[in-house]
């Protein structure tokens, strides 16, 4: 009799970072992915855990919630941290990484996986697995026949939001004589800053409310995700709005003046090579040669060479306190979970947590042993309860923030003080289950791996 196997559908973070948990706990797993047989509108390359967005995982110290789930990532030995850490560029106190390096790494990693079988091709149905388990990580551009299925499945209609992609403009296009190299609050030289007066900025601003948009079809009308909001959106707020988000010059001093600019816009380093900056913040709608003329009006890029511009396109998410436990399993059909930005969860580090913790879940039910569990005094874990929890009004996508994880039950002034508190808390936490539940595990190759060991950072 063949041997149930584990059935993971989609390869990004989510998918990979799941099916890389269950193998090296000596879990069969059938990996599917669309590419490159298909391709949705924000996905160009046949690699798999392809990074549409941002090349950056965000800040990687412990006083910021983003840095801090990171950390116990790494703790539970993370593939897509791994990676990530291998292929990474500079980019101040944050984690960015060379997006083609980064993507064949895990490819890499998943097609040399004995335990791992793939899969090319469209899944449209969750009804062939029979009684095998099945973990949905197909992402929040899960295909439409996808997203029928699971709608007939759940019986709810799914929710959009929209996400955008910045541009990415080539270094050597980029005139340095109107730029200069800082992060903010002098913690390095990691970005191209590009200052504008207050003239230019009201050229920039009347450009950019008053630009043309590429058309959307009916079924994405319906608002804005705040946490990827397109830059032009944001500007039809208000006149300084921009001020006070992507182009705020508070912690930059212009070395030509000696003062804070009026307004800066940020470049952020692509690849480890330097040849590529995206626009920080800059995610757009705008139709192509409006990208060319607006952002064309900041004068370091007045000549700029556009190597991808920015994009729009459509994210899925299911009304999860509704749907799914703790474990991210399906109320109603328990041996279907959901993993990744489909559950709710917002951005490439909490995705790849909850394919992470899917893994070790769906692995330990296979086996037949006990669930870890993971509370809300650790990120992992607060993930895990702010996707199932009760929720007051609409469910949306959340990023992980200290205020969805348990208080420290004192008061602590300095905000830095206290966070790193809850992160020392949250780390000890995570080493806690690491001991009692046996997370050490065993590589496919058969080398021994203590998951507890791979922490590079933060502390």
């Amino acid at each position: 009799m063949q041997k149930k196997k584990v059935n993971v559908i989609g390869a990004g973070l989510a998918g990979c970072e799941c099916a890389y948990q269950l193998a090296k706990r000596g879990v069969p797993v059938r990996l599917y992915e669309m590419k490159p047989e298909k391709k949705s509108p924000a996905h160009t390359s046949d690699l798999f855990a392809e990074l549409v967005c941002s090349n950056s995982l965000r800040s990687d110290r412990i006083c910021n919630a983003a840095g801090l789930l990171k950390e116990e990532m790494r703790l539970l030995g993370s593939l897509i941290m791994q990676a990530a850490d291998a292929t990474s560029v500079a980019a101040g106190g944050a984690l960015a990484v060379d997006r083609e390096k980064f993507s064949s790494y895990v490819t890499e990693a998943i097609r040399g996986n004995g335990l791992i079988e793939i899969f090319s091709g469209e899944v449209e149905k969750l009804s062939g697995f029979g009684d095998e388990m099945v973990i949905v990580a197909s992402g929040p551009l899960t295909s439409q026949a996808l997203s029928a299925e699971i709608g007939r499945l759940t019986g709810e209609d799914h929710l959009h939001f929209f996400d955008a992609a910045a541009p990415i403009v080539s270094a050597e296009s980029i005139d340095m004589e109107s730029a200069f190299l800082a992060s903010r609050y002098g913690r390095g030289n990691d970005y191209i800053n590009c200052p504008m007066t207050r003239e230019e900025y009201e050229a920039f601003y009347e450009a950019l409310i008053t630009a043309d948009c590429a058309n959307l079809r009916e079924f994405e009308r319906d608002g804005v995700f705040e946490g990827c909001m397109p830059v032009e959106t944001m500007a039809a707020r208000g006149h300084d709005t921009l001020l006070f988000g992507p182009l705020k010059p508070k912690g930059l001093t212009d070395p030509k003046t000696g003062r804070e600019p009026f307004a800066v816009v940020q470049l952020r380093r692509e690849n480890e090579e330097g040849t590529m900056y995206n626009l920080v913040g800059f995610q757009t709608h705008l139709k192509f040669p409006e990208q060319r003329r607006v952002f064309g009006l900041i004068p370091a890029l007045r000549n700029a060479e556009y190597l991808r511009f920015g994009v729009m396109h459509r994210n899925t998410f299911l009304n999860s306190p509704k749907l799914l436990d703790r474990y991210y399993r399906l109320k109603k059909n328990p041996v279907i979970r959901f993993a990744g930005q489909i559950t709710g969860v917002e951005g490439y580090v909490e995705s790849t947590s909850s394919g992470l913790l899917n893994g070790i879940f769906a692995a330990y039910e296979y086996l037949g042993k006990a669930l870890p569990e993971f509370e809300n005094d650790t990120a992992s874990g607060a993930l895990c309860a702010h996707i199932s929890g009760a929720v007051t009004g609409n469910f949306q996508p959340m990023n992980i923030n200290f205020g969805i994880m348990r208080p420290l039950g004192q008061r602590i002034r300095n905000k830095e003080e206290k966070n790193t508190r809850i992160a020392e808390r949250a780390l000890e936490k995570i080493k806690a289950a690491i001991h009692e539940y046996g997370l050490q595990t065993e590589d496919t190759n058969g080398t021994q791996r203590n998951d507890n060991t791979g922490s590079k950072k933060g502390q």
